[in-house]
């Protein structure tokens, strides 16, 4: 039914159908060839939960571009990367959004924007030799320098750039690029996850019915961000495959906003993250709405205690609480529960291998062990991600020949075929469902001049799962009344670093105070533990050892 609802953002006040995104999506996608944009080119998205954001994704699929999601919490030095390294030619922004002014930012990275006239987004930079365009949408039709206006390059299309599109979409294949999600690594610096229509389309149908959406109407709340793929796969793409609505309470979680939308819109599914639950449910206004329409709901992104389940299903009613496991990589759900299990069992692992999919554990030798015992989970199938843009290295020590992927995390496979996660290979802190990697920081950290040596971990949180915590040595030369304190460091990352990388925790200390192996490897896991014990986190319920 193209009169049907698909997406109704809160904040916004805006319904649209499937047939007016459809119609917005072929507007944007006309005036971006207009632009000069070529299939393969690669379309950024520095945005919150915004319904551009959803007609930008289309867009994007429907002209062969590759979609970049690029975090809204970036500053200048993540953005910086985002742009070079998959070669973004275009960008599509706010101005601003919160504390963060977007069109400063990309201007102090590309200062030829501000030289450049009022509402005309041309931009010929050294820096950034593929970078050509900026949009930006809701500039309440002020022109700005460097920048095209969003609604006009919707209407700068001409019938042949119509005949063009129409020729792209015959061209457009399965296998092509679709979506770079950047994901860290244990070098420090993001890698492109790059993922085929094949991938995403497939992943969202399967996770579409293992929720149940074929079999009923479903309205689905979905707090997520839309540049993860919690969001924009297993939120916009699923409601899309299965012909369901999207409700996007705000552009970024509020957890009072969620509640109210359950609430005016009668959700009958719910997604989030751990954190995102413990905010709605801890909310003092939580009894103030009714919650009856809730049917089920979808819990994945990080760490979640058997407990917070438990109160989901009485508290929430999601009778039909699935718990899942991913990865970017992997486009991203691997392994989900089955509704035909009872919930009280359900929610004690992450349920089975998706459907079509293979999956392995295995010692450190890479031989596969017997059940009930622990090793790295390895996935293979429709879902693996075409590798990391323009790190073909990389990619290979991901993927084997024969494509399977290591996800890097460890698992224990039950007699059933289900699987608990018990903790992880790769050095990765979860915070609030955001994947971080400590050397990112702590390459970060060490630009400081004072700074001599450092080393991040991950220590609980009961709210957010993971806190970072960042133990630092600083130079010795330095005046007792010049030595940094916790202040001057997170003054240091903020504005330069999203904000969610930012160490919570940090620790001065001295260089015999970090523990080293014989080779003069620092020991994390003993740092962490010391962490912990220094912090009076002991008691702390919320571990990484609980399921997902």
């Amino acid at each position: 039914n193209p009169n049907k609802e698909f997406v109704i953002f809160k904040k916004e006040g805006l319904r649209k159908t499937y047939k007016e995104v459809l119609e917005d999506s072929e507007k944007l996608a006309l005036g971006l060839i207009h632009l000069g944009l070529q299939k393969g080119d690669r379309l950024g998205i520095w945005a919150p939960n915004h319904y551009v954001w959803v007609v930008t994704q289309f867009a994007a699929a429907l002209s062969g571009l590759v979609l970049v999601n690029v975090n809204p919490f970036y500053q200048t030095e993540e953005l910086k990367y985002a742009i070079d390294k998959v070669g973004i030619k275009a960008i599509i922004a706010p101005p601003c959004f919160k504390k963060s002014n977007y069109y400063f930012i990309i201007s102090e990275i590309i200062p030829e924007i501000r030289e450049s006239p009022k509402g005309c987004g041309k931009i010929v930079t050294h820096d950034f030799p593929k970078f050509e365009h900026l949009i930006i949408y809701s500039n309440e039709d002020i022109n700005l320098n460097g920048a095209w206006n969003y609604d006009d390059v919707c209407k700068m299309w001409t019938s042949e750039d119509k005949k063009k599109l129409s020729i792209i979409e015959m061209e457009i294949c399965p296998d092509d690029a679709a979506n770079i999600q950047y994901t860290s690594g244990t070098t420090g610096s993001p890698k492109g996850a790059t993922l085929s229509h094949h991938n995403i389309i497939n992943n969202a149908l399967f996770v579409g019915i293992r929720a149940g959406y074929q079999n009923s109407e479903s309205i689905i709340c979905v707090p997520n961000p839309l540049y993860h793929c919690f969001g924009c796969v297993m939120g916009v793409m699923a409601a899309l495959i299965h012909q369901q609505t999207c409700v996007f309470p705000a552009p970024s979680f509020e957890p009072l906003a969620a509640l109210q939308a359950i609430h005016e819109e009668a959700c009958t599914a719910v997604y989030g993250t751990p954190t995102m639950y413990i905010d709605m449910i801890n909310h003092p206004n939580f009894k103030d709405y009714n919650y009856s329409s809730i049917r089920s709901g979808i819990v994945a992104g990080a760490p979640c205690p058997i407990a917070l389940c438990q109160k989901l299903v009485i508290e929430l009613g999601m009778e039909d609480l699935a718990v899942c496991y991913g990865t970017t990589e992997t486009s991203p759900v691997s392994y989900m529960s089955l509704l035909r299990d009872p919930p009280e069992y359900r929610i004690q692992s992450v349920g089975y291998i998706m459907d079509h999919l293979e999956s392995m554990l295995v010692d450190t030798n890479g031989k596969i062990i017997k059940r009930g015992e622990k090793g790295e989970i390895l996935v293979r199938g429709y879902s693996v991600m075409l590798g990391y843009w323009g790190s073909e290295e990389q990619t290979k020590k991901e993927i084997t020949p024969d494509r399977w992927y290591h996800t890097g995390d460890i698992g224990v496979m039950h007699s059933d075929g289900t699987v608990t996660i018990v903790g992880r290979s790769k050095d990765m802190i979860v915070r609030g469902g955001e994947n971080i990697y400590p050397t990112e920081i702590e390459q970060y950290l060490f630009k400081h001049p004072q700074i001599e040596n450092v080393a991040v971990v991950g220590v609980p949180d009961e709210r957010m799962g993971e806190a970072i915590c960042a133990w630092i040595r600083q130079k010795e030369n330095v005046p007792e009344d010049k030595r940094l304190t916790e202040e001057d460091v997170k003054n240091f990352c903020r504005g330069k670093i999203a904000h969610f990388k930012i160490p919570k925790y940090i620790l001065f200390k001295k260089e015999k105070e970090f523990p080293k192996t014989v080779t003069g490897k620092v020991k994390k896991f003993e740092i962490k533990e010391r962490s912990i014990f220094e912090l009076g986190l002991e008691n702390v319920s919320f571990h990484y050892t609980e399921y997902y």
